[in-house]
């Protein structure tokens, strides 16, 4: 199974890419700006060979296996021909591993054409059907390790990402890296980003480089308590004892900080991509966090929450862009930011304005 290396800033791309056969382990970093949020509907269809809710003749009794029936027939009953075969073709070279396919699939599914939007989707579900399965074959376990990577600007995160890489494809491993831009091009903070990418991975890892003060003011509390590994870099040559310090400093910050886990406590390692020291360790603590989480059952109720996260940001989303696009609410949002912006009337009179036009206008219709 080839794995590609991939390098897009796009989120929504990503949360279906979570869900392909290019599994073993996933290591993201992403960018300061804000990352739409978006996903795989749930719909799944009868030719895709689920079972809908029926009753099964046990070994031990009668038994009611229950399961949610929907479909996907509004999105594939109305395939052209050429449809049917871009969307067979994306999907068996998906599978396969086949780097083009990966590229193509990726334009389509970041499209924001109507059409092309509904193939993604009808292609999203056919993967994540396959992948169901993959995973069923594995006894129930995932096939991938995600890890979601971050820290602020000169941490050495694409070094860490080259050598670590290196590293495990030597072992054997796959490796998928959706890699951009991770900084802030205004603060250079790390911010309201990586609280996303930490609903999107397994475990959360926050690099930073041996230095403290303003160096680090851009890290916020909330980027730290989110992380289960922090590893500081450029523990190498003069900087060795300053990155032994911050070390024992987020040791000691750790241990105040609230239990996120019941298996696991955040560890704080020192690393240097140069010599390669520490690294094969911090290998090991992600390994142990894995099958700690993973036999705990904490990874799997992870990954549920995260799916129902997934689920409620897209709905936001598309009711949101509902709203501004309304022609009447459409039609009223310049005036009435105007007056917000002038103090002639509060952000709540002019949003229950906007609202009010929208119920009125939605129950004419």
């Amino acid at each position: 199974m080839n794995i590609p290396v991939l390098l897009h800033p796009h989120q929504c791309f990503l949360k279906g890419l979570l869900r392909t056969a290019f599994r073993r382990y996933h290591f993201i970093l992403h960018s300061r700006t804000h990352l739409r949020l978006g996903g795989p509907c749930a719909r799944l269809s009868d030719s895709l060979g689920l079972p809908c809710t029926k009753w099964m003749l046990l070994s031990n009794g009668l038994k009611r296996q229950l399961c949610v029936q929907t479909t996907l027939k509004e999105h594939t009953e109305g395939l052209s021909d050429k449809e049917q075969r871009l969307v067979d073709k994306l999907y068996t070279g998906l599978i396969q591993g086949q780097r083009a396919c990966l590229a193509e699939a990726i334009t389509l599914i970041e499209s924001t054409h109507h059409r092309k939007k509904e193939l993604a989707q009808v292609l999203l579900q056919k993967v994540l059907v396959y992948h169901k399965e993959q995973e069923q074959l594995n006894k129930g376990k995932p096939r991938a390790f995600r890890v979601g990577l971050s820290g602020p600007p000169g941490a050495g995160k694409s070094t860490f990402i080259e050598y670590f890489g290196k590293m495990l494809t030597e072992r054997g491993h796959k490796l998928s890296v959706l890699a951009v831009d991770p900084s802030s091009c205004t603060s250079g903070g790390v911010g309201q980003s990586e609280f996303a990418v930490a609903d999107m991975v397994d475990m959360f890892v926050l690099l930073l480089p041996p230095a403290g003060g303003d160096e680090l003011q851009g890290i916020k509390r909330g980027i730290i308590e989110m992380a289960d590994l922090v590893a500081i870099t450029k523990s190498d040559g003069d900087l060795v004892v300053p990155a032994r310090r911050i070390q024992a400093e987020y040791v000691s910050a750790l241990k105040l900080l609230r239990k996120r886990s019941e298996v696991w406590r955040p560890k704080v390692v020192r690393i240097s991509s140069r010599t390669g020291e520490g690294i094969a360790e911090m290998w090991d603590k992600m390994r142990e966090f894995r099958d700690l989480m993973l036999a705990s059952g904490e990874l799997t109720a992870r990954r549920q929450k995260q799916q129902k996260i997934w689920m409620w940001n897209l709905i936001q989303e598309s009711v949101l862009e509902h709203f501004r696009t309304h022609p009447t609410v459409r039609g009223q949002i310049p005036l009435l930011e105007r007056k917000v912006l002038s103090g002639a009337l509060s952000p709540g009179l002019a949003a229950d304005l906007l609202l009010k036009a929208f119920k009125a206008e939605t129950n004419e219709m």
